[in-house]
Parts: structure tokens; sequence; C-alpha cells
């Protein structure tokens, strides 16, 4: 839902604060008071084109900021979470335009380029009269309207994920077609690579291992004569280090009668004797197991040599030869499978046939859903003085299928009898479309997704009693949408739950818009003005506090 719009210095509106509301709400004033540049603004800030012009004159830029409610907009939370854009429940636009034309986008204030914006602000509002932000003149979005009328939301996401398990087992047979040579050579080069590493039986760990080895080998004489020499000068001279420690024991331990205080000193030495004798013991036994190995020496260099060559070869480092061979045979393994033409062939053909059965299934529910969709909304067309006209809904039949089924979907109109249906998006008058796409979503209210609805012109050409049922369709639509109508159909804003007047004013030789929120008593000034123009009397604000008396009575009644 849209909670507020921010507009400075866009067109004749210098600064404007807008709270919105749930519900029904009509924008009203006189001709030429600004009511469309409040849909032109909300139309920059959801991404459609920006000039120039809309910056107001003698300023450097123009901005529009938007902030919605994201409670009831799945859709528009899912992209943001997808683009890393979400900020809680909170979606918040902002569109600056420069002077020279060119224009800057943000989502939660971070910067986005404008299709993104446009991407997101097509989850959010709808606007229907003449402009280009119209999700109903989108193929995908009829389509979409009509699966959602037929309740035929997971049967449209089973015939996708066949079509898409079916366009990859056609890839892979024809992958395998064409490039059977290539595939025949990269096995063999494969093989060769497999054959040569599993030959080779190099470890993980061992690399490791034999440089470790390699360094104590080629270091064994410096090993031993630095161990011998440490064992002599510890144990094993007339002069070591053990000889010298044991004596100074003893000459202090033969004067401990006369000063118990070298105890102390005793106690301190008898560790260190400890431990010297320990490490003789050691060095010894080390001395004892190092021993020079020259052939030892020779197989670990040629073991270095052979894995050296190995990575020179398959362009490797050591240490990752183990990997390469494990992703060797995992390749090797999927080009055997690929080889196999009669299996791809199978798997395509079951693919096919799951892809077929899901999509009968789907077009018998559109098939279904569009005969009704299309007499419910011709029903609702002879309401809003399009008499005779009529509404179809074409499944157009595809050769070979889409993602999204096997026909696509179009929405046909004949705005008056006698005339052949056209395409939707080919009807010429704002007005006549605007009250098609009125009827048709008076009728799909319940499946559709979109949680703002604004209209433009729902009031051309109409008057008395089909302005009132207009009016009743919008009250309606905005129990369960929040709904926005510029009208000059005093019948249509009887009907709202609130009314915003838009007037224009002169400030400093300028002309400016600005809206006010109308209460109780400012809205019966308003409609007696929309319905007695120049001159109000109090008849004419005795008939306009009975019309809005009688449209909340509807609204209350519906």
């Amino acid at each position: 839902m849209l909670r507020s719009l921010t507009i400075r210095d866009f067109v004749i509106v210098d600064r404007l604060e807008l709270e919105f509301q749930p519900g029904f709400t009509v924008l009203t004033g006189e001709t030429g008071a600004g009511k469309s540049i409040l849909i032109d603004a909300l139309s920059a800030v959801l991404g459609e084109r920006a000039e120039s012009g809309l910056v107001r004159e003698a300023c450097d830029k123009a901005e529009v900021g938007a902030e919605f409610a994201l409670d009831d907009c799945p859709g528009a939370r899912a992209l943001l979470e997808e683009n890393d854009l979400a900020d809680n429940d909170t979606c918040l636009l902002r569109r600056v335009i420069d002077a020279s034309g060119r224009s800057r986008a943000y989502v939660n204030g971070r910067a986005v380029t404008i299709q993104q914006l446009r991407d997101i602000g097509a989850f959010l509002v709808d606007i229907h009269g003449q402009h280009e932000h119209q999700s109903l003149l989108r193929a995908s979005a009829q389509r979409e309207l009509l699966d959602g009328y037929a309740g035929a939301q997971e049967q449209v996401a089973a015939v996708a994920r066949a079509w898409r398990e079916w366009q990859s087992a056609q890839r892979s047979r024809l992958a395998a077609e064409q490039d059977a040579a290539a595939i025949a050579r990269e096995k063999e080069e494969l093989e060769w690579q497999v054959r040569d590493l599993e030959a080779l039986g190099f470890r993980a760990d061992e690399w490791s291992e034999l440089i470790a080895e390699h360094r104590r080998l080629a270091n064994a004489a410096t090993l031993i004569e630095t161990a011998q020499y440490a064992l002599q000068t510890l144990s094993e001279d007339d002069l070591s280090v053990l000889s010298a420690v044991s004596a100074v024991q003893s000459r202090i331990h033969s004067q401990t009668d006369y000063d118990s205080r070298l105890r102390e000193i005793l106690d301190l030495l008898d560790p260190a004797q400890i431990q010297l004798q320990e490490t003789a013991y050691a060095l010894r036994d080390y001395v004892q197991r190092l021993e020079l190995d020259p052939q030892r020496m020779r197989e670990v260099e040629a073991r270095l040599d052979a894995v050296h060559a190995a990575a020179r070869k398959f362009r490797s480092t050591p240490e990752a030869l183990p990997e390469l061979l494990d992703q060797a045979k995992l390749r090797l393994s999927e080009l055997e499978s690929a080889r196999d033409p009669a299996a791809l062939a199978k798997r395509e053909h079951e693919a096919r046939g799951i892809f077929d059965a899901a999509a009968a299934l789907l077009s018998d529910l559109r098939r279904k859903a569009a005969k009704a969709l299309s007499r419910k909304v011709s029903d609702a067309m002879q309401t809003l003085a399009m008499a005779g006209g009529r509404f179809e809904v074409a499944l157009n039949a595809l050769d070979d299928g889409a993602a999204y089924g096997m026909e696509q979907i179009e929405f046909l109109v004949a705005g008056h009898a006698g005339t052949h249906a056209r395409p939707l998006a080919k009807v010429a008058s704002g007005g006549e479309l605007s009250r098609v796409s009125l009827a048709i979503q008076a009728v799909t209210t319940e499946v559709a997704q979109m949680p703002t609805l604004i209209f433009d012109e729902v009031d051309a050409g109409i008057g008395g009693r089909v302005a009132e049922i207009v009016g009743r369709l919008l009250s309606g639509l905005g129990r369960r949408h929040q709904v926005m109508c510029v009208t000059h159909l005093p019948q249509v804003a009887a009907a709202a739950d609130h009314q915003w007047q838009v007037a224009k004013r002169a400030e400093k030789n300028k002309v400016l818009s600005s809206v006010t929120v109308l209460d109780e008593k400012a809205r019966v000034e308003e409609v007696a003005r929309m319905l007695g123009g120049v001159t109000i009397t109090e008849t004419t604000r005795k008939h306009a506090a009975e019309m809005l008396a009688a449209g909340d009575r509807t609204a209350k009644a519906g």
C-alpha cells in the first residue's frame, strides 16, 4: 500500500507531502489544476520515462519520493530481497530528475538502475488511463491475471518445471549429437590423464612428507655431526657438562652441614642434572637411529622428479594433482553417459511427455476460466456506457509451447455492438480503456495481486446512472485494494472514502499547485461545485450532501 508521496519542484508543484489512507480516494478540482501532475509524479518514481520538462521552471532538479508498506505485496518483497534491497516491511522509492533531463533512482537509500526501479514499481501500483504504466497491456500480466482467476498458480509452476526439464534434456541430446567428435577427443585425453595419474599414485598428503624427508636426508651428515658434538659435550668428554654438574653437586652437598641454606641450591641443581641426563639419552638414541642412506636419498629424489614432471605435464601444482585426478574421473563419467544417444533421446521424449501432460491440464483450466471471465467482464461493460461491447480472452496456440504453457493469452475488446474485438493494447480511447480495466479489476478483484490501483479518466464520456455505477465499482475495489481516482464526476466523488482537492494558486508571479484533504463540510462544498459549476446554491449543497450520504450508505452496505 502507498503510504506517502513527497514531491519537490515537479512541473508546477513546489513542495508537497501527502499521506495516503486505505480505501477509495478521489482527486478532484478544476480542469488544469494539476490533478494529473500527481499521477505523473507517481509514474516517475515508479520508473516511467522522465524528461527535463518535469523540472519546475528556474529549478535545478525535481525530486519525487514514495513510501510503500509491503504487508500485501509478496512479489515486491521477494524482488527486493533478491537484489539485496530489502529494508524490513517498507519500500522507499526516490527519483531525482536534473534540469538536463538526466535522472537517478534509489530504493531504500541505495542507488539502482531505472529498470530496477521499474521492475519493483510493477509490483506496487497499477495506473489505468492514458499512461504507459498499465500492467494489463502486458501479455505476461494478462496471462497471470487469467491464471490467478483460474486458481492455476500451482499448475503454472508445474508446467514451468516440466518445460525446464524438457529443454535441458533437449540441449543435452543436441550437444551430444553436434559435439560427438569433440566429446570423443576429450574422453581420450581424460582417459590418458587418469591413467597417468593413477599410475603415479600420488596422495594429497605425500608432497609435504617427501619434502620433509628429502630435507632430512640431504642434511644427514651435518645432523649426525651436530648430535655427536652435543652428546660429547654433555656426557662423554672428561670435562663434560654432566661431570661438572655432578662435581658441583658433591662439593655443595659436603658443606650443607655448615649452612642449611645450601640445600635450596641443591634443590635447584637436581632437576637440571636430571634434564641434562635425559637430553644425553635422547641424543644417544638419535645418533644411533640417524644414518647416511644414499639409496633412500636417490629414491626420494626420483619420486620428487616424477611428481614435478606430472605437475608440468598437466599444468598444475604437485599439491593439486590428486584433485585433478578426481575431476578428470568425474568428467569422464559425465562424458560416458553423454555419449549414449539412445538414453538421451529417451530422456528427452519422457520429459516432453511430462510437459505435454502438465500443459494440457493448464490449458483446460484456462479455457474454463477464459469463458467465465469473458462473460463476466462483458456483463460489467454493459453498465459502463459500453452497451453491446464485449470482452474476450483469446488463447492463441503456440506450436512448440513455452515455459508458461501451450498458448499465448490475449485480452480482446469490442467497445460497441457491431465492432470487431481488438487487442486491449490497441483500444484507442483512454476513457474506454480505463472503463474496460475497471470492469476487469472489478471481476478479478478476489485474485488480483496489485495492492494499489489508480484510475485516470474513467469518467470520460459518461454521466448520470453510469457514473454512479462507476463510483460503486471503485468503492467496491477500495474494500480490497487501495484505490485512487482522478475524476470530474460528483457521482464518483461521492462514493469515495476520502477526497482531495487539487487547486492552483498564484505566488510571486508563479502558478503553483496544492492539495487539500477535505473534511465532511469541505466535501459538500466541493461536490456542490462539481454539480453546480460557478454558482453554488443551497439547493446544490443539499443535493451534494445527499449524494455523499448515499455514497456512505452504499460503502457501509458493501
